[in-house]
């Protein structure tokens, strides 16, 4: 056989076994769900890592995706969540869902899904709107555990101002939105992230302006939901401790949510911030104070003072100048 005849025996064979993998891994998806369906196995104690946008959530649920003792589909889910409750079906209002959104039914398709898909009744997920819908999660699973990430005002304010020039990646379900956005004298036209109440009073706002409005309407949220929490089940964690100390961080989490910290996952905390799980956004802290957005974050800083204190910071993260 020949050169060229063994290389293309060889990339037909790849094919084929990618072809069995694919169509056995949806077998055994659609024998779960049946079995979902005769045995209608409740959740346990699922995990939600919650959070505003660009705050670390990634970085914390990719560790907990590692955990082989909880199920996690090792990426966000967003149609199916809003395909229970998207926010068109409410003239595109917000995000924010209430324990009164909660429907039995909501309960057993995220149940039966990740039941389907990862064999497991315990299961970790994460979306950067699960922060407007704790009291939401909280009333379809009344055990779930809460794991908030905070991050400085700072440097998330830069990163979201970063991801507001990604459209297709952060603003991807906005396609349809039926406003007019102009942000930052239409430099944006797609609105990014999530949609709090009162986003369209910043329709044509300066972009550091509707970065900071979202990110005090989302950590308000979360922080008025814990109240409701009961504390057994709420984690609460600074993203800068966590780049100072990640095995120390990562273990702390890892036993308040009962998984084992073993030798595997000890070295993955260990080497957290080798290889950042997103390459567009570098792990550094106070990065913003000496990044191109400096000016316009400064500017809005002031008006999260109130939030950053009750976030736990002090403060120098809202400070008008760098020190």
């Amino acid at each position: 056989m020949s050169r060229r005849a063994a290389d293309a025996m060889g990339q037909f064979w790849l094919k084929v076994d990618k072809t069995v993998r694919h169509h056995a891994k949806k077998t055994l998806t659609d024998l779960r769900g049946a079995w979902w369906d005769r045995t209608r196995l409740r959740a346990e104690r699922p995990v939600f890592v919650v959070s505003g946008s660009r705050s670390g959530t990634q970085m914390l649920y990719k560790t907990l995706t590692e955990s082989s003792a909880i199920g996690s589909l090792n990426r966000e889910i967003y149609a199916v969540w809003d395909s229970l409750h998207h926010p068109s079906d409410r003239n595109w209002e917000s995000h924010v869902l209430e324990a009164a959104d909660a429907t039995d039914a909501d309960r057993d398709l995220i149940t039966r899904y990740f039941y389907a898909h990862t064999g497991r009744t315990r299961f970790v997920d994460k979306n950067n709107q699960h922060g407007l819908a704790v009291p939401y999660l909280h009333a379809l699973f009344p055990d779930a555990t809460f794991v908030y990430i905070k991050r400085n005002p700072g440097d998330t304010l830069n990163s979201m101002i970063e991801g507001w020039g990604m459209p297709e990646r952060f603003g991807s379900w906005a396609r349809d939105l039926p406003a007019k956005v102009a942000v930052d004298d239409g430099r944006y036209t797609r609105w990014c992230h999530y949609l709090p109440r009162g986003w369209r009073n910043y329709l044509k706002a300066p972009v550091e302006e509707v970065c900071a409005f979202q990110y005090e309407a989302i950590h308000r949220a979360i922080l008025d939901a814990k109240r409701q929490i009961p504390a057994d089940q709420w984690i609460e964690v600074f993203y800068e401790d966590i780049v100072r100390e990640p095995t120390e961080g990562i273990f702390e989490i890892f036993d308040r949510l009962e998984l084992p910290f073993d030798a595997r996952i000890e070295r993955h905390a260990k080497a957290l911030l080798d290889k950042p799980y997103d390459p567009l956004f570098e792990i550094r802290l106070e990065k913003w104070r000496q990044h191109a957005h400096r000016e316009r974050i400064e500017r809005v800083l002031p008006s999260l003072r109130s939030i950053a204190r009750d976030m736990g910071y002090p403060e120098t993260f809202t400070a008008d100048k760098a020190a």
